[in-house]
């Protein structure tokens, strides 16, 4: 299933569309316009990824497994908020959203409130990013993210200022050595290969995505290195082979490889697994 992101950056006009919660068949989901789905839960699994490009999204684990801090542009349904905050327990959580109504809705999203390791910051990601990116060249030790996702679509599709090269340097500056941009691309949109261009551009030609994993949406990866020695040979292996297959090869091979991964990070999260009756050993006889 596509889906239309929820983020509106500075240059698009602003709306007047309120947020359309609905609820139905056990799900609830979040629209700016009937029909046009931005986030879906699972009532009976608040935590579970529901649509393709979120899990798709999840691969960044392949390049930094156990991230320490991660960056999100835009909030919606929080899906990948709350699978973050409940799948990596000693990850740190920053969302900038623009939208304070969004923001407003986090409890009918069962999104956890801000604590030590989450906050969320009402403001414009393109404006965060620049001021953050500053600091970072300015110190060059100072490197904040080990992962950026970005979600962003304003009401005409992908905006100018999430689409350029600048904005891409800044997102560069604030990861650190190893560090993984998420962006997710609309394959329809005028700009597609202008986007793809400046992704491969600003991360040195280490960017690379799954074929045939979330509809019209492109989720691309770029690895922030600056050395090859830095990542590791595995790591640029990976980004190597992914991007001369766009993935494992043929599409259905590429959605299993994705449940794969998000399976993989749901289950190393749990760390006392219940065990069956079987695998229990009998109770040692009192002498």
């Amino acid at each position: 299933m596509s889906r239309r992101p929820n983020f509106i950056a500075h240059d698009d006009a602003p709306t007047d569309t309120a947020p359309l919660v609905r609820t139905r068949d056990g799900r609830r989901t979040l629209e700016f316009a009937p029909g046009d789905i931005q986030s879906e839960m699972l009532l009976a699994r608040p935590d579970a990824l529901v649509l393709d490009y979120t899990r798709a999204m999840m691969c960044f684990a392949l390049f930094v497994p156990r991230p320490r801090h991660i960056l999100m542009v835009g909030l919606g349904g929080g899906s990948l908020l709350k699978f973050c905050h409940r799948h990596f327990p000693d990850c740190r959580i920053t969302v900038v959203e623009l939208r304070a109504d969004v923001i407003a809705l986090r409890e009918q999203f069962r999104i956890p409130p801000d604590d030590a390791r989450l906050r969320v910051i009402q403001g414009d990601a393109v404006d965060h990013l620049r001021r953050l990116a500053a600091g970072a060249r300015d110190a060059e030790t100072v490197r904040l993210y080990d992962v950026v996702l970005v979600d962003g679509f304003g009401a005409d599709g992908l905006p100018p200022s999430l689409a350029s090269a600048a904005f891409y340097r800044d997102c560069r500056a604030v990861l650190a050595d190893g560090g993984v941009l998420v962006a997710n691309v609309f394959t329809y949109d005028p700009r597609y290969g202008e986007v793809l261009g400046a992704l491969h551009a600003v991360f040195a030609g280490r960017s690379c995505w799954f074929n045939q994993v979330a509809g019209n949406n492109r989720i691309v990866y770029a690895l922030h290195a600056m050395s090859e020695a830095s990542i590791g040979g595995a790591a640029a292996r990976l980004v190597e082979g992914l991007a001369r297959r766009h993935g494992l090869g043929a599409g259905w091979l590429n959605r299993l490889g994705v449940r794969l991964v998000v399976g993989w990070i749901v289950r190393r999260s749990v760390p006392n697994p219940p065990r069956s009756l079987a695998q229990v050993p009998p109770p040692t006889p009192k002498m």
